[in-house]
Parts: C-alpha cells; sequence; structure tokens
C-alpha cells in the first residue's frame, strides 16, 4: 500500500513527462498498471483516494434474510446455506451471533446431562417421528450438535439414525437392550486396557506385556491393582488364573519375607560397592561373610529390588602416533596367564572425559591375579605419564623378578625414555600388533571394569578434575583391597595373595 503523498508525487511525474516509464523509473515505484489506475482515477475525480475500502460481499438485506432463514427452518446452519446458496457456515454463524444473539442460548446453559437423562434424549431421538431432531434438542435444551454427540457415546459413530414410531414399544426395548449391550462391551475392552497398562507399569516387561506369558504370582500382583475398579470374577476371567491360584499367591504375599535379611545384605552389598556388583559378585561376597544362598535366590531378589550393575561401553583413547621406532615381537600371544606374581605386566593409557576436562590414566596390571602393580594419573598423556608409572612398578618389584611387559604400540612405548629404562632393568618388551586390541585384552578388559563400576552412569557435571584423581585413587585402592574377583575364589586381590602366603 502506498501512501496518498506517494501517489500524488507520482502522478505528477507522468504529467511532466507523460511517460508511465519515466516516472516510475524516477521514482522506483509503483507497478505500470497501478501508476495507469491512479492517473485515470485522478483524471476521472480531480484526485485520488487516500485509503483503500472493500465493498463488502454480502449487503445488509442479504445477512438479515439468512439469518432469518436460520431461525425459520430449524435453526439448521447446513440446511440455510444449502438452501439459499449463501455464505459459508462460519460466516453465518457469526451473522446468527451478532444479528439473533439470543438465538443461541440454551435453556441448560452450563448444566451436565446425566447418563439416564442422555439416553432419554437418544431414544427421543430415534423415536421422534416427523419432529425434527433441533425440536427435540430444544425441549432438552442443549444443541443439536450436543445430541447427536450422545448418540455416538451411546451407540458409536457407525450406527445410523433410523426413526421409530412412538408406538412400537418392542422396539424402544430391544434399543434399550442394544445400548446396554454396546455399554458392557465398551465396559469389557476398557477392562482389557487397564490390565494391559496396569501389567506395563507393574511389571515391566522389556518385550511387551503377554497375558498369556505372565505367571500366576505376577496375575494376582496385577489383579490386586485392579481391584477397587473392578469386580474379582471380571479380573479373573479375563487375566485367566484360577481362583484356588490367586488366593495361594495372596496368602503367600501375606508370609512374612523369609529372605527379609538377606535381602537387606544384597542391598547393603550392592550400594556399599557403588553399584558395580552384579549377582555372581554379590552371591561370592555372602559366601564369604558365611551366607550360603543359591545364586537364583540373589538374582531374583536383585530384579525385585530393581539392583542393575552398570554396563555402558564408550570410545577408548588411542595413542597411536606412527611407527616411531621399530616395533619389538608380540611375545605374550594373547596368553595372559601367569604362574606366579611379577612374571607378566600389561599396560596401556586409557581416557576419562569429564565436563572439568580430560584425565588420563597409566596402570600396570600383574596377569597373575589382576593387581595394580602401579599407576600414575595426569591431564596430559605424555611421556613423564607412563615413565613416572614405569619407575614405580621398577620400585616395587622383587630384585629376581624380571616380568615381560607388553604394550600396544603407543607412541609412549617407543620413545628413548621407555627404551632406555626397559633396557637397564632388564625387563623384556612385548608389543601387540598395529590396531589389534585383543593383543592386549587383559589390560583392556580392566579398563572395561574400571569404566562400567567407576565413571559411566555417574554425574561429573560439578566435580572438578581434582577432586575426580582422588575418587579415581580410592576406586583402584578399593579395587586392589576389597573388589572380589570370581576368578580367585571370590576373595579380593591381597586375600588371594594371603591365602597363597604371597603376603604376610
Amino acid at each position: 500500500m502506498f501512501a496518498y503523498e506517494e501517489k500524488l508525487k507520482a502522478i505528477k511525474l507522468y504529467f511532466k513527462y507523460e511517460s508511465y516509464a519515466a516516472a516510475i523509473n524516477e521514482l522506483g515505484y509503483p507497478s505500470r498498471g497501478a501508476l495507469i489506475q491512479w492517473v485515470k482515477e485522478y483524471k476521472d475525480n480531480g484526485d485520488v483516494r487516500n485509503k483503500f475500502t472493500r465493498r463488502p460481499k454480502y449487503t445488509d438485506k442479504e445477512q438479515h434474510a439468512a439469518v432469518n432463514h436460520y431461525l425459520e427452518f430449524g435453526k439448521c446452519y447446513s440446511r440455510t446455506c444449502r438452501m439459499l446458496g449463501y455464505p459459508s457456515r462460519e460466516l453465518l454463524r457469526q451473522w446468527v451471533k451478532d444479528l439473533a444473539p439470543e438465538s443461541r442460548k440454551f435453556k441448560r446453559n452450563g448444566l451436565k446431562l446425566t447418563s439416564n437423562e442422555k439416553e432419554a434424549a437418544v431414544l427421543s431421538l430415534l423415536t421422534r417421528g416427523e419432529t425434527s431432531a433441533q425440536d427435540i434438542a430444544d425441549n432438552i435444551g442443549v444443541s443439536r450438535e450436543s445430541l447427536y454427540n450422545f448418540k455416538d457415546q451411546l451407540l458409536g459413530k457407525g450406527v445410523p439414525i433410523k426413526k421409530m414410531n412412538k408406538t412400537k414399544h418392542t422396539d424402544v426395548n430391544k434399543l434399550q437392550d442394544q445400548v446396554k449391550q454396546l455399554q458392557e462391551e465398551v465396559e469389557y475392552l476398557q477392562m482389557q486396557k487397564d490390565i494391559l497398562e496396569k501389567a506395563g507399569e507393574i511389571i515391566k516387561k522389556d518385550q511387551g506385556i503377554y497375558l498369556e506369558t505372565l505367571t500366576n504370582k505376577e496375575k494376582t500382583i496385577l489383579i490386586d491393582a485392579l481391584r477397587p475398579k473392578y469386580s474379582l470374577s471380571q479380573l479373573l476371567s479375563i487375566v485367566k488364573i484360577p481362583k484356588s491360584s490367586y488366593c495361594y499367591h495372596k496368602k503367600q504375599f501375606a508370609l512374612p519375607d523369609k529372605h527379609k535379611n538377606v535381602r537387606t545384605k544384597i542391598i547393603n552389598i550392592f550400594e556399599k560397592n557403588k553399584r558395580r556388583y552384579g549377582y555372581r559378585r554379590i552371591h561370592a561376597t555372602l559366601k564369604n561373610i558365611g551366607i550360603t544362598i543359591s545364586e537364583k535366590v540373589v538374582r531374583r531378589i536383585m530384579r525385585e529390588e530393581k539392583l542393575v550393575a552398570k554396563t555402558i561401553q564408550m570410545r577408548k583413547y588411542n595413542s597411536y602416533h606412527g611407527e616411531i621406532t621399530p616395533a619389538v615381537p608380540n611375545i605374550l600371544e594373547r596368553d595372559f596367564k601367569a604362574n606366579q606374581p611379577s612374571e607378566k605386566w600389561v599396560t596401556d593409557i586409557t581416557e576419562f572425559n569429564i565436563p572439568a576436562g580430560k584425565v588420563y590414566l597409566s596402570p600396570m596390571v600383574d596377569c597373575f591375579d589382576g593387581a595394580v602393580v602401579s599407576w600414575t594419573i595426569s591431564t596430559s598423556p605424555n611421556a613423564k605419564l607412563v615413565n613416572t608409572m614405569l619407575d614405580q612398578a621398577i620400585s616395587v618389584l622383587p630384585k629376581d623378578a624380571h616380568p615381560i611387559i607388553h604394550t600396544d604400540r603407543g607412541a609412549h612405548y617407543r620413545w628413548p625414555g621407555w627404551i632406555e629404562r626397559m633396557n637397564d632393568n632388564h625387563l623384556t618388551r612385548s608389543m601387540s600388533k598395529k590396531g589389534c586390541s585383543p593383543d592386549n585384552a587383559a589390560c583392556e578388559g580392566f579398563f572395561g571394569r574400571l569404566k562400567n563400576e567407576f565413571f559411566y552412569g555417574e554425574s561429573w557435571l560439578n566435580v572438578s578434575i581434582d577432586e575426580f584423581i582422588v575418587l579415581l585413587n580410592e576406586y583402584l585402592e578399593w579395587y586392589n583391597t576389597e573388589r572380589v574377583k570370581l576368578s580367585l575364589g571370590g576373595l579380593s586381590i591381597i586375600k588371594y595373595r594371603e591365602s597363597l602366603k604371597l603376603i604376610a
């Protein structure tokens, strides 16, 4: 839209140049057709309009005629639009609202009908004879649309309306029976829906809910959860469990839990070890403190208490920087079994990426029992990290021990500092193939356990790097002194060595 002054300026330029193109080129507006229209209007009227006003599509007379027709012929928007040929239903509804607002008010505006009143309204609709649906709606005090909604609620949307004579009481009785039957079917379907939803909420099957696969105990729990809403006979019929079985499990629920004390100890062991133990290690821990119980019972109690150990995997740190120095052979050849301590050692570097920054761990692991001989932690994966770790490991090495130290092909194990320390202490180097993590599976397995039990599943949002290093050191100390290993007969590393008289 252009302002009045802009239009006059364009018209004056046209009269000055006597050319539409010249005026448009100088001003940059309007289109040729618009300028022609402005000039024509100026010549005819001596001026141009300041504002454009659209003529209404329908006159007042047409609007009143449509509203009167709506009021006279049953207050049906569709009928009026169809018979007059205008306007749209929405436009007619607006005209009625403006010109006859009192006709849209119902006697029971804001009130709700009871179920019996709705059924009576639907019966009146179906037995109305020659009476219009609008008249029935007006008598009840609802809109015609609401009347048909009642019908859909009771009979369904797909049920057609068939007019019946009021005197045919048998037909009315049949209709009432049909309504009752449909209500029973709806109630049955609703009950099935509630049962499946409640089963998913309480039992929480991973692969979906199938009533046929539920145990009688699970069915009993499900029935008890729905008893306030449905009768016992209905639930027993749908869930398909004998009443005797239901009563048996009800009595079992009432009995005291014979595993109450063990249940408490299992929860305490799981929480004390920071949710790192599965049912096998918890079973071994219970055995160590003198409690004899089946692994199946431990697994069931953990499932009932929702005690799930951490199991998450992420991409590991890679320290390969190319062939810096010649690689040495793989002496271990994936044989990580050792007959005595300090016979075979494995090492590598792993990365912890937390919001505060990155932290790197370099451990030395003894293949004899998985003990962490030494470790260093730093914020940079440099030569000092691995060399310091090796120095610490050498410091605790017995005088007559010369273990094989197996690594990957990372740059840290091919730099002169590492090679010099290995040669000075008569230690044998062994290396994995390039990009072959199974060749160093003993160390990779240690990293997997470490991260599943300590790192993954925890929030490190407000933990600083120094705090993280303290927690990591605490875990490694716990790993060496307290953590139960099934491969060691359910003993911790230090207890295992004490049992072999390797340490006092």
